[in-house]
């Protein structure tokens, strides 16, 4: 998850991106003309604790595999408009990380994505508005490591409106609540935990706005990738397999064995 270089430790992430609006769209390639991936990687590259990778839908295995996220300790997720295009081999895997320990950050529209929903086990439909509205985003915990660092409140000048009711389950801790210019209020910032791994939800970051290069944009990803980061170090092995007869324990102190078990009628006492 983390390694040693040149006595410093660094955290290596990854960036996923599935790319296609940058490409297919010129209003969005002007704003973000090398990938929104890219842009979050640009300004992450101001924090030297970090080794950052990034990954794109279009690459082979959905740009993620079992040897880029072995060392992984973060993965940034930002998709829209192909959720399903995503493999369900690709969900596997990062599902399979995160319940281990790998942190999960799902930005925006990430929120339909296959892997968000499968680990909160609901659909996480919202109500939802593009009219470039003001964004006013409060924070709820201050002294929350994610929200170091910020004032209480800061606005985003247009933005896409998500609205309540988001169909999620009670998340660990609410830490921003966003207002929208049109009324709307929506819970924008969500930690939970799923098996050793933390998943951050944080709401801005529609395509057609320049949300990423705003600074507290950027703090709050840069703060989450340090809070989220892998920390257990045990590793759960075939956490997805059905369990295995190998795991049968041996009692630690001598007793008697009594009854019978069903997978093994035909055992004697």
């Amino acid at each position: 998850m983390e390694k040693e270089l040149d006595k410093k430790i660094m955290t290596k992430i990854i960036i996923w991106n599935e790319n296609i609006h940058e490409r297919e769209n010129e209003e969005v390639k002007k704003i973000y003309p090398n990938g929104i991936h890219n842009c979050i990687k640009d300004f992450l590259l101001k924090d030297s604790n970090l080794i950052i990778e990034t990954a794109t839908l279009d690459q082979d295995n959905d740009g993620i595999t079992v040897s880029s996220l072995k060392n992984c300790s973060v993965l940034i997720w930002w998709g829209h408009k192909a959720h399903e295009e995503v493999s369900e081999k690709t969900v596997d895997l990062v599902q399979r990380r995160v319940l281990e320990g790998m942190g999960l950050i799902v930005l925006h529209s990430g929120h339909h994505s296959k892997i968000f929903k499968r680990l909160m086990g609901t659909n996480c439909n919202l109500m939802w508005r593009e009219y470039g509205e003001k964004e006013r985003l409060w924070i709820c915990n201050p002294g929350h490591p994610i929200c170091d660092g910020l004032e209480p409140y800061f606005e985003l000048e247009m933005e896409e409106m998500y609205g309540e009711p988001f169909q999620v389950p009670s998340p660990d801790e609410t830490l921003f609540t966003s207002w929208f210019e049109g009324g709307e209020t929506f819970r924008s910032g969500l930690l939970y935990k799923r098996g050793n791994g933390y998943i951050f939800y944080f709401r801005p970051g529609h395509e057609t706005y320049p949300t990423y290069f705003n600074k507290n944009i950027q703090k709050i990803i840069n703060n989450a990738i340090h809070f989220v980061k892998s920390k257990n170090k045990r590793i759960w092995e075939d956490i997805h397999s059905p369990t295995p007869k190998s795991n049968r324990s041996k009692p630690i102190e001598n007793i008697d064995k009594k009854g019978f078990t069903v997978d093994h009628p035909t055992e004697k006492n």
